[in-house]
């Protein structure tokens, strides 16, 4: 009998070309289940595995490969010899506050006294570049900005800068529009005309691109790639798929907040470790073990998006260029202050979407999710709309009122470009911008309900039943005896793991609990699972605690899971993280 009846569709990934997997299985002596995984992701012969087991700073792309690279260091070239004051302009999240802290920090070894940077106040000035933070650069005789994570559809500030004299050098990584910023340089490798072989570098990965072709110049002997930990966390909070260039960067990046983390990240993580278990991320698996891009994504991030959301984003910067311990703990109080108070605001407002959302027949059986609430705080409609869609799964829009205007964000289903469904409403709209799972909005207040209903009409047109049902992607299907020592030690190796590189998910079928499974923390099950003659190994399965009296009454089920390790109290052991069951 099936008790939990289709919230998940189980999707099996079909299965190597078999003289591939056999030829890879032999070259590099492993079974033939790793190899398969590693086709999978498309690597098919010997050196594409040994770049990938071995990730090098060998290999990242010469930067100059980018359009407008040489007249960026051109430029600031120029500013430097002339001694001009630089603005280091950046967006007020992780990936804009961690590109600013990275670029701020090389040019303050240069030209202390000539180098500032600015983060625009979410609530005053809204997102990207500003008037304001032109005129205060202009009051305070800058004459060149660079600005990362954020201009490239900035073409009237551009304009006004260049009537105060300010030139622009912009370092972006999202989608162009239809007419290009009039700055001295373009960094966006998503623009048509860019040859850089790879495109999904975030908007810090950008700035640190800008760094090694001036480094390269410049023979400053700066080690720029100390820097790659702030790399890391932009990677990390922004989502970007971890591939090419950014396993790299991520996986160098790793290292260093392992071994030799700068004092603010340090802090933020280590205040990390007293989250409870009742936070999705496995609380119970962070002592004493490495920290992973998982924990940049749920320790991490929060923390830092959380100064921009409550405070202000320049404490994020702050914090991140301090090199004192002390200094950087008492920083971390502060911006752990305003993340308790993000997390009490979350709380109250994802409740309230749901109430609006599930008092209106007309809203629950629409193919899209807007709602609109003048007096929900504009910090967190981000993390309410992914809230909103983890329950009801399809394209979600939060919005709230500010500055008069009605402003959000989105976030998409797997498969569905909202970004594109949200330019078809474009004359509805102030601007927007974004990627094709997340997007930010400014609209006309009086035009939000003509807004949902063209949004509606859009993604109804063009959505699939299959894309508004969550999927749960496996690699293959796997038995308890087959995860051995070797088995596990290779499949540790393919980490970092993220968008592009997600860790292996396996199915195993005809499962049962040893008899002892609980309910723990808030609504988590608690397990360890095998068969008849081969090991049980522990699992915890989130938000799944109403499958205990199923587990109770010996139901075989089939679980979807990936590997990790357990460290606790000493002890290291392998543990199952439940994707989904089915009995």
């Amino acid at each position: 009998m099936n008790f939990n009846p289709a919230k998940n569709r189980w999707a099996v990934k079909s299965a190597g070309d078999p003289l591939t997997v056999e030829r890879l299985s032999s070259d590099l002596n492993i079974e033939k289940r790793i190899a398969n995984l590693l086709v999978q992701r498309g690597i098919t012969n010997f050196e594409a595995a040994k770049d990938f087991f071995r990730p090098a700073l060998s290999h990242l792309h010469d930067p100059l490969l980018m359009k407008d690279m040489d007249k960026a260091v051109s430029r600031i070239l120029k500013a430097l010899e002339e001694d001009e004051h630089i603005l280091i302009f950046g967006d007020y999240d992780v990936d804009g506050t961690t590109a600013v802290a990275l670029v701020y920090s090389f040019f303050i070894k240069l030209r202390p006294e000539r180098v500032s940077f600015y983060i625009p106040d979410r609530y005053a000035e809204g997102y990207g570049i500003s008037i304001a933070g032109i005129d205060s650069a202009a009051e305070n005789s800058v004459t060149l900005i660079i600005a990362l994570d954020c201009g490239i559809r900035s073409v009237d500030k551009v304009i006004y800068a260049k009537h105060k004299g300010i030139d622009f050098i912009i370092c972006d990584h999202h989608l162009p529009g239809a007419e290009l910023p009039s700055a001295i340089a373009i960094l966006d490798p998503k623009q048509d005309d860019c040859n850089y072989p790879y495109k999904e570098l975030s908007g810090c990965g950008i700035g640190f691109k800008l760094l090694q072709a001036l480094d390269a110049e410049l023979k400053t002997g700066i080690d720029i790639y100390s820097w790659l930990d702030l790399v890391a966390l932009s990677i990390a909070a922004d989502i970007v798929p971890v591939t090419g260039e950014n396993r790299v960067l991520a996986f160098y990046g790793l290292q260093q907040i392992n071994k030799k983390p700068r004092a603010g990240i340090s802090t933020i993580l280590r205040s990390g470790k007293e989250i409870k278990a009742t936070d999705t991320t496995a609380a119970i698996t962070l002592p004493v073990r490495e920290y992973t891009i998982s924990d940049l994504v749920f320790i991490a991030a929060p923390r830092i998006n959380a100064a921009g959301r409550i405070d202000h984003g320049k404490k994020a910067v702050e914090l991140l260029v301090m090199e004192k311990t002390a200094e950087a703990d008492d920083a971390g109080f502060g911006i752990n202050t305003s993340n308790d108070k993000r997390k009490d605001l979350d709380k109250l407002m994802t409740a309230e979407a749901l109430a609006i959302l599930e008092s209106n027949e007309l809203y629950l059986n629409s193919r899209s999710t807007v709602l609109f609430k003048p007096g929900w705080h504009k910090g967190v409609v981000g993390i309410v709309a992914s809230r909103v869609l983890e329950k009801y799964y399809r394209p979600t829009i939060i919005l709230t009122e500010s500055n008069g205007m009605a402003t959000g964000s989105a976030r998409s289903v797997k498969d569905f470009d909202i970004h594109e469904a949200i330019s078809e409403c474009a004359d509805l709209l102030e601007q927007f911008g974004g990627h094709k799972y997340a997007a930010g909005m400014t609209l006309k207040v009086e035009n939000v309900e003509a807004f949902r209903l063209r949004f509606e009409e859009v993604v109804s047109g063009r959505i699939t039943d299959e894309q508004l049902i969550r999927e749960v992607e496996i690699d293959i299907e796997l038995e308890p005896d087959q995860i051995t020592d070797k088995f596990y030690r290779i499949l540790k190796q393919f980490a970092p793991f993220g968008p592009g590189n997600m860790a292996p998910v396996f199915v195993t079928r005809g499962l049962n609990d040893d008899g002892n499974s609980r309910v723990v923390g808030s609504n988590h099950l608690k397990l360890k699972l095998g068969k008849t003659g081969t090991p049980f190994y522990d699992a915890i399965a989130f938000g799944m605690g109403e499958f205990h009296p199923h587990i109770q009454n010996r139901i075989p089920c089939d679980v979807c899971y990936s590997i990790e390790e357990n460290h606790w109290n000493g002890r290291v052991s392998l543990q199952w993280m439940v994707k989904d069951m089915r009995f």
